[in-house]
């Protein structure tokens, strides 16, 4: 059982590499961009420029880009394809977290039974007279024991790493949701001016 441990800790390993890559290159937004959302009566263009400014797959882009697209349609419009877009975030971020948490359930599962078949192995050397090796016995059991250990710690670096991640998916989708917010209430204010201009 410890090959398809090692074979789950590596694919944990490759999981967690992914989503920090993921997180550091895509998710983080720039200051500039954050400051500039939570200026009050943002320039348009500005914040088109900072935009464009960010690789095609950063997450906040992929939010920006649709309510800078549809701004001049009606403010429940704009609202909607921003959430569409912010459940494909999600999808998006998501991936690759239900590996670490079938790998936090199934590692030490994999350990115990590595145990009791080391253990059922182990005691195959106690003959019918009695115990005949119990360096060999003791030997075995140590080793049976090592799949258990392992198990667990597999499991508690993923359940860790799990947590981490899932925590840091919820902070970055209540950000969008945040930023969001201020991009559609400068939506309708420029609305309800234009529309006093026109009456």
């Amino acid at each position: 059982m410890v090959y398809p441990l090692l074979v789950l800790g590596v694919v944990a390993l490759y999981i967690m590499i992914d989503k920090a890559y993921v997180h550091f290159k895509y998710v983080r937004i720039p200051d500039s961009l954050l400051v500039l959302v939570e200026t009050y009566g943002f320039s348009w263009g500005d914040l088109e420029k900072q935009v464009e400014s960010l690789e095609e797959r950063h997450y906040f882009g992929r939010f920006f880009r649709p309510i800078l697209e549809n701004r001049a349609k009606p403010a429940w419009w704009v609202e909607s394809r921003a959430a569409d877009e912010a459940q494909q975030i999600e999808k998006s971020m998501s991936r690759g977290l239900w590996v670490l948490e079938t790998v936090v359930t199934a590692a030490p599962l994999l350990g115990l039974l590595g145990t009791i078949t080391g253990m059922m192995h182990a005691f195959k050397l106690i003959g019918g007279a009695g115990l005949v090796d119990p360096t060999g016995v003791t030997a075995g059991v140590a080793q049976a024991l090592i799949a258990t250990a392992l198990g667990l710690f597999i499991a508690l670096i993923c359940l860790f790493a799990f947590n981490f991640f899932s925590r840091l998916q919820s902070q970055t989708l209540d950000e969008m949701e945040r930023l969001g917010t201020r991009l559609l209430d400068h939506i309708r204010m420029d609305q309800e001016g234009a529309g006093s201009e026109a009456a």
